[in-house]
């Protein structure tokens, strides 16, 4: 059974913008803020990523439209550099990112709920079995998963539904915290930030320390690539794959970056290095609207990471599903029930998922991957380079702008960032390799066994 193609303009869009926005940006600009120690820098770090991003979505909408096909960016890497580079990208999807992110996710979700209803919390333990704890926190995380996976149980478009509700009441919510943030900024008395360049600045450590802050801002506008996972379900996927990309991230970094501004505005640069939780939305939104501004973001959280929980379960799907048509994941998950939905392969990344949620180790393993992720990024904008050679007669309905100069420039900025990650954050890159690189050997043990049957 083949999958038909259902999805818009609009539904890609949507999904894009939904699965990126999740609580990131509600929190990570304190981190960023204390690695940084200056408004002016802080705002270039998300300019920085704006330009990171955008350049990344041109590149990939010639390879979307080119091979419009389940898997996405796993598909670019097999048709580029072989099966092995394919899998090592589902691998680390299926093991860490995707399944890790939802996990994320899906406690912030649960933690914000807490707000609203104290009985959710990590404190209250509801089963011991030595190491092992289930919390009421972690149960709802977990219970929100397998809601939105059985949800995705049907037609990619009922998906989509609910992924466009959830995501245009996301886009609304924020809209409205950054006029109200606006509004106060200009009838209150507040204190202007100060946007002189840093005294270290001219020193090259300082620029090593900016590529360590970056991985809060890509992490937060990461998932944009989503979207071409379900590229075998999308209609007019020549015209909208390609126009999506570059119209959900650009709609995602002109709020983050706003926000941004915002948070500069209404709230002293030191109140944000020092945000308790490093919740600086919510102190925004105290600020703005006081003892109500708490319950306030709690729900445009949860709201945020409820969209982005679906739009991230209904794409990971689609990966291991293509796997499986290769023979390098599940058989069963090469299937489709009657609603043309992978639904093993929902299921499978469901359970792994509630196995991270419940181990309580996805927080470091997503630490660990960022370095692994521009790593892909990079390897895939480089497949468009390769791909012109190995087939220089495909059909390309579109081609990025400026060919080669755009793909070259995303590639050294990306492969600048990766060099000083690896340099100042050793912690973090090489246990991110370390995760990549294991799936080599797995791989050839797969296509061993596949062999011999």
């Amino acid at each position: 059974m083949s999958i038909t193609k259902k999805l818009s303009l609009l539904d890609c869009t949507m999904l894009i913008i939904g699965s990126m926005i999740g609580s990131g940006i509600f929190i990570v600009p304190a981190a960023m803020s204390r690695d940084l120690g200056s408004p002016l820098m802080l705002l270039l770090a998300w300019v920085v990523t704006a330009i990171l991003t955008f350049l990344a979505a041109l590149c990939y909408g010639e390879l979307a439209a080119m091979m419009p096909k389940a898997g996405g960016q796993y598909v670019y890497l097999r048709e580029a550099y072989g099966p092995l580079f394919g899998f090592l990208y589902g691998w680390t999807l299926f093991t860490v990112i995707q399944t890790g992110t939802i996990a994320a996710v899906g406690v912030a979700f649960a933690k914000f709920s807490g707000v609203f209803f104290p009985s959710i919390s990590a404190e209250n333990v509801l089963l011991e079995m030595g190491q092992l704890k289930l919390s009421s926190q972690q149960l709802l995380a977990m219970a929100i998963v397998w809601l939105l996976t059985i949800s995705n149980f049907r037609n990619v478009k009922s998906g989509a539904l609910i992924q466009n509700i959830f995501t245009f009441t996301k886009i609304g919510a924020i809209v409205f915290m950054i006029v109200a943030g606006l509004y106060f900024a200009f009838t209150n008395t507040t204190q202007m930030p100060n946007f002189s360049l840093p005294e270290t600045v001219g020193n090259y450590n300082y620029w090593g320390i900016f590529c360590v802050a970056l991985v809060g801002s890509i992490f937060s506008s990461d998932a944009w690539n989503n979207v071409t996972f379900t590229g075998g379900e999308i209609d007019k996927p020549a015209r909208n794959l390609p126009l999506s990309l570059l119209l959900g991230t650009g709609i995602v970094m002109f709020i983050y970056f706003t926000i941004n501004w915002v948070y500069l505005k209404v709230i002293p640069f030191e109140g944000i290095q020092v945000a308790e939780n490093d919740r600086v939305g919510t102190l925004l939104s105290e600020t703005v609207f006081g003892n109500a501004g708490l319950f306030i973001m709690a729900a445009l959280v949860m709201v945020s990471t409820f969209g982005c929980i679906n739009g991230m379960t209904l794409s990971g799907s689609r990966v291991y599903y293509a796997m499986a048509q290769d023979g390098l994941f599940f058989k069963r998950a090469a299937t489709l029930n009657k609603n043309q939905s992978p639904q093993f392969a929902l299921v499978i990344q469901a359970i792994w998922t509630s196995i991270l949620t419940l181990s309580g180790s996805y927080g470091n393993l997503l630490d660990y991957v960022v370095f692994a992720v521009l790593v892909f990024y990079i390897l895939t904008v480089a497949g468009i380079f390769i791909l012109r050679v190995k087939k220089p007669d495909a059909p390309r309905p579109y081609k990025v702008f400026a060919y080669p100069f755009l793909p070259a420039l995303y590639i050294l900025m990306a492969a600048f960032i990766s060099v000083n990650l690896l340099i100042y954050k050793p912690d973090y890159t090489f246990p991110g390799l370390i995760i990549v690189l294991i799936g080599a050997p797995v791989y050839y043990i797969v296509k061993m066994s596949k062999q011999k049957k």
